[in-house]
């Protein structure tokens, strides 16, 4: 079966189908069973799942629900106007309308709070579903008006995901009449985990060579940073410039490995700043709208304030 976007044609429909572990999976499977959603705040990282569960259960319910992307339609108009005119409105299936706001982070200060008003007063009729990376930007009225639910794995859990995911990619490449390398399809997987919807994405591109074997493993490895620190170390802006220019590499690769090889690199003196610097960029990465402008700010702000051995 051929389709144009697998993480689409792929998508779980039920809970029980979601990769997640129990103490995520019980309590959703528990609001599917007594069909009563309550107002969620879903957060973690990108491609973990929340969109999915959210729509999952709504699936599984039969209830009406709507889904408003928070990075398109941030503005407090939204809430007054689409929302409340779907939130008042009687639901078709007599169960309690559902709406998702999906990256609900990206929504503005003002729209947040005008969702305060909409939960209290449509909480008869509707129940509210926010998604978000990073919870902090959501302002706290709201976490107050939900059951907060964090997505991030623990240690623990990592390694059990990470093998049920990698099952359902095989599943998915035989369905789709791909011939993959396991360990291939492992080293993909343990790149980008877990982040899913990156890892499918990534296999569907990789699939358009006709296989998955080991001829695409130079494009999935990870990045050897001595050559950019090499740049930082000679304060070389123009080869910084150049190496982020013409590597197409994850920004969140690059600062992962920048951490992981700080004691490495930099006088010990250095480090505390280093990480600052690395964890400051690494969260403006998701809102930036130029990433490659970002990657390069944060290496020349290495490069200007540190010491390197």
């Amino acid at each position: 079966m051929k389709h144009l976007l697998w993480t689409e044609a792929y998508r779980p429909k039920t809970i029980e189908d979601c990769i997640l572990p129990e103490r995520l999976k019980t309590p959703f499977q528990e609001y599917v069973n007594q069909r009563n959603i309550p107002n969620l705040l879903l957060c973690g990282g990108a491609g973990v799942g929340k969109t999915t569960v959210a729509k999952a259960m709504c699936e599984e319910v039969g209830c009406d629900y709507l889904i408003i992307n928070g990075s398109d339609e941030n503005g407090v108009d939204v809430v007054r106007n689409k929302i409340k005119n779907y939130a008042s409105a009687m639901s078709f299936s007599g169960i309690r309308r559902v709406i998702i706001i999906d990256e609900a982070d990206y929504l503005s200060v003002n729209a947040q709070a005008a969702f305060r008003n909409s939960i209290e007063e449509f909480s008869k009729n509707c129940s509210f579903i926010f998604t978000c990376n990073y919870k902090t930007k959501i302002i706290e009225p709201l976490h107050s008006r939900c059951a907060v639910i964090d997505f991030t794995l623990k240690n623990v859990e990592k390694t059990k995901m990470a093998n049920q995911f990698f099952k359902r990619i095989q599943t998915i490449l035989k369905k789709e009449e791909v011939e993959f390398e396991p360990a291939v399809v492992a080293a993909v997987i343990e790149k980008h985990f877990p982040d899913f919807r990156r890892v499918i994405n990534e296999l569907q591109r990789f699939s358009q060579f006709g296989k998955i074997d080991t001829g695409i493993l130079a494009q999935i490895t990870d990045v050897t940073l001595s050559q950019i620190v090499g740049f930082i170390k000679d304060k070389d802006f123009g080869s910084i410039r150049k190496w982020v220019a013409s590597n197409d590499v994850d920004p969140q690769t690059i600062y992962r490995k920048l951490y992981d090889n700080l004691y490495e690199v930099l006088q010990p003196g250095s480090i505390p700043q280093a990480v600052i610097i690395l964890a400051d960029y690494q969260y403006k990465q998701a809102f930036v709208a130029d990433a490659e402008i970002n990657i390069v700010a944060c290496l020349t702000e290495l490069m200007v304030n540190l010491e390197f051995k």
